[in-house]
């Protein structure tokens, strides 16, 4: 009989084999979220040159779905212009995992938020206001399945 596990095969190797893991000195922005209620941290390290991400890591103290979707953003961003990166949403993220299940779509949501502050913080270092809505979701609205 198969494994029985909600998990698409893409989000098991984004799990096992996560890339970009690790931190950046000196990196241009670096973001932090963490979820209280199911105590996932991630922590968003970036590399900017003239406006393109040309460098991304991550570490993510969670769940496999935590540390499969903080891997896929890495690798969804890396290479594109700060505008480019923006436009991922965790639905895309979650897309390209071959799907998430409903109670941990919250992970990709974090994984979204990460990218967002570590920007935010590049903005903030840089001295310049920030070009885009900073979304500080509520908690109640992640679907958890506790």
């Amino acid at each position: 009989m198969a494994d029985q596990h909600p998990y698409s095969d893409k989000v098991m190797d984004h799990f096992t084999n996560p890339r970009n893991v690790g931190d950046i000195p000196d990196a241009s922005g670096v973001g932090t979220v963490g979820n209280p209620i199911c105590g996932d941290v991630m922590k968003m390290f970036l590399r900017i040159e003239n406006d393109v991400i040309v460098e991304v890591k991550f570490k993510t103290f969670g769940c496999g779905a935590a540390i499969a979707t903080s891997s896929m953003v890495t690798e969804m961003v890396k290479g594109k212009t700060i505008s480019e990166a923006l436009q991922i949403s965790n639905k895309a993220v979650a897309e390209a995992l071959g799907g998430l299940p409903a109670v941990k779509m919250h992970c990709s949501v974090l994984a979204e938020e990460a990218l967002r502050s570590a920007l935010q913080n590049y903005y903030e270092k840089l001295g310049i206001p920030v070009p885009f809505e900073v979304k500080k979701r509520g908690h109640d609205e992640h679907g958890h399945g506790h």
